[in-house]
């Protein structure tokens, strides 16, 4: 996710800026507490994803499974802040991956922090965080719907590196997450999250009151290790279950099968889109 919402140099210059340093039964509970309905079976992928840009061609895609080092791969459904055009991304572009064996991962880019360096199409404050969380997280919801991503998928909601020593900024963040995951959830959809693990993740794994908190962390922490154990950087009983991606690297270009494609890596165990 290097360049995916801002420039390459914003993002390194952000992440910089911010540092460089749920309970297990809670995070299953929150998935399932808000339900009217019987929540559909959660699908979970273990192993080896990318996240990129773009969503590549599906001739790439095809290329890249048949390579098989990777079985998911993260598509940016929507958001103000997505920072790529998605001529790819369609209903039928997600039905023929699924069907050739992808593992979709669902991230949408929504509103950032007031108190992250530049400046973001849509932005929080303290009096629309959570109007904005149930604006966003319906169209989230929409958004991944339309691509033929099923009730009980999840949605990882993508929120950049920011200074959580703010206490301002961080209780706006969190208004906002928790009324976009609340919003997820009475859709029956999962809530997930994509943060830094200095920063935006530590957050949310960090928080005192995990109510309406999304129960999937994704975390940013760019050491090169495949692994969502061995470098997890909270305790151990939290997001257990299934529940962890980590991003481990950036801006590899990669050529397989023919393909080139700048992707970052990410080790998955973790819910995935349910599509079919």
């Amino acid at each position: 996710m290097a360049e995916h919402r801002q420039s390459r140099k914003r993002r390194y210059i952000t992440w910089g800026v911010a540092g460089a340093a749920v309970l297990a039964g809670a995070g299953i509970a929150a998935q399932t507490s808000m339900a009217a309905t019987t929540w559909p079976a959660q699908k979970t992928y273990t192993g080896r994803a990318f996240d990129a840009c773009t969503a590549p061609s599906q001739a790439a895609m095809k290329a890249w499974k048949t390579d098989g080092y990777y079985g998911g791969a993260a598509v940016y459904v929507g958001g103000k802040n997505r920072g790529c055009a998605q001529p790819n991304l369609t209903a039928s572009w997600v039905k023929s991956v699924n069907t050739a064996g992808w593992k979709l991962i669902p991230l949408y880019v929504g509103a950032q922090p007031p108190c992250q360096t530049g400046s973001s199409p849509e932005k929080i404050t303290a009096a629309t965080a959570t109007s904005l969380g149930a604006t966003d997280g319906a169209d989230a919801v929409a958004k991944a719907a339309a691509l033929g991503m099923k009730a009980g998928s999840p949605i990882y909601l993508d929120m950049e590196a920011y200074d959580i020593t703010d206490k301002a900024c961080n209780d706006a963040v969190l208004a906002y997450v928790r009324s976009f995951t609340k919003t997820l959830r009475a859709k029956v959809y999962r809530g997930g999250y994509y943060g830094f693990s200095s920063s935006s993740a530590k957050a949310i794994a960090t928080a005192t009151n995990k109510t309406d908190l999304p129960g999937n962390l994704w975390y940013a922490l760019w050491d090169k290790k495949d692994t969502t154990t061995t470098d997890w950087p909270w305790g151990a009983t939290q997001f257990t279950n299934h529940s962890r991606g980590h991003q481990y690297l950036v801006n590899s270009k990669e050529t397989r099968g023919g393909y080139t494609i700048t992707v970052d890596r990410d080790a998955w165990d973790a819910p995935v889109a349910i599509v079919g």
